[in-house]
């Protein structure tokens, strides 16, 4: 990895189902998410980074995202800015079925900078993807977010959920940063660097007095 990155900002599913719809993003809240997603765009644009959005869509009548819907549309103020791609998705991963890779890797893009939603869906899957494809990932943690789940398996809140998955992807798959220090980064030049699986659970062990 160079001290220069090559990005592209992969702005992830920022649909009105997340903010009106019946998938309302509850931590961080969405609106302080919206704001950074926004300042992330307009500063990739001034400084000729890729913005590539996604679009989750899910058939006619389904609860969520369904085609032609207006929860499946993209947020208008995140559609009214400009961008270089927009691609429509099934899956989480940005990179499935969708072209993605083939249109980064042809522009020699190295370093994939997700903001967007779902922290722990559509973001998670996205980086564990990239990481495995070669490229280095940033994840704008005040930037996306999570909401709160119950099933069988037990029952977590957004901010639980939000922060777990953040610490996990800092750990061995993406750099999680927020919308500040990303920017400071990109007038830099610089890559920040993630963690690491070992380092992480040494901190943690230490702070346990083992």
């Amino acid at each position: 990895m160079s001290d220069s990155p090559k990005r592209a900002l992969i702005v992830i599913d920022v649909q009105n189902e997340y903010f009106d719809g019946n998938l309302r993003i509850e931590y961080p809240p969405v609106s302080d998410s919206l704001a950074n997603i926004l300042r992330a765009m307009d500063a990739a644009h001034a400084a000729g980074i890729p913005v590539v959005l996604l679009k989750h869509l899910a058939p006619e009548g389904s609860p969520i995202f369904a085609r032609g819907s207006h929860g499946a549309e993209l947020h208008p103020q995140v559609a009214q800015r400009p961008y270089d791609l927009l691609l429509e998705k099934s899956k989480a991963s940005a990179l499935s079925g969708t072209g993605l890779g083939d249109w980064l890797r042809q522009r020699g893009i190295d370093t994939l900078s997700i903001v967007g939603y779902m922290t722990h869906n559509c973001d998670d899957a996205t980086a564990r993807q990239a990481a495995h494809e070669g490229w280095h990932v940033e994840f704008l943690d005040d930037a996306s977010g999570s909401l709160p789940y119950a099933n069988s398996a037990g029952n977590a809140s957004a901010e639980e959920i939000h922060r777990v998955f953040s610490v996990v992807l800092h750990s061995s798959f993406a750099t999680v940063l927020s919308t500040e220090r990303w920017l400071a980064a990109l007038n830099a030049g610089e890559a920040p660097p993630r963690d690491t699986i070992y380092a992480s659970n040494q901190r943690a062990l230490a702070a346990r007095g083992r």
